[in-house]
């Protein structure tokens, strides 16, 4: 049987999944970075332009990680088992 290759960036968010650590959704996870309770933002690959560049904005005032996904929306959801596409995801501290 082939061994299949998992992406540790899932791998990773399966665990902040786990562990309760993960908010979903632009709106939540934008509330969160002004507030200052992220350590890093996942954004996937069809984010909209202008939610990309207003989570770029907060993240940089206050020097959050931003790491762009390969994967779409859609993706993102069935890794965070969720019946729905997710274009934003934050990780608390």
């Amino acid at each position: 049987m082939a061994k299949r290759s998992v992406d540790k960036t899932a791998v990773e968010i399966r665990s902040l999944l786990a562990d309760n650590k993960l908010v979903i959704g632009s709106e939540r996870t934008l509330k969160m970075l002004r507030l200052g309770r992220l350590k890093q933002v996942y954004l996937s690959a069809n984010c909209a332009d202008a939610t990309k560049s207003e989570v770029l904005h907060y993240s940089k005032l206050g020097k959050v990680k931003v790491k762009e996904l390969a994967y779409p929306g859609s993706e993102l959801g069935v890794v965070c088992k969720k019946p729905y596409s997710i274009s934003v995801i934050g990780a608390l501290k």
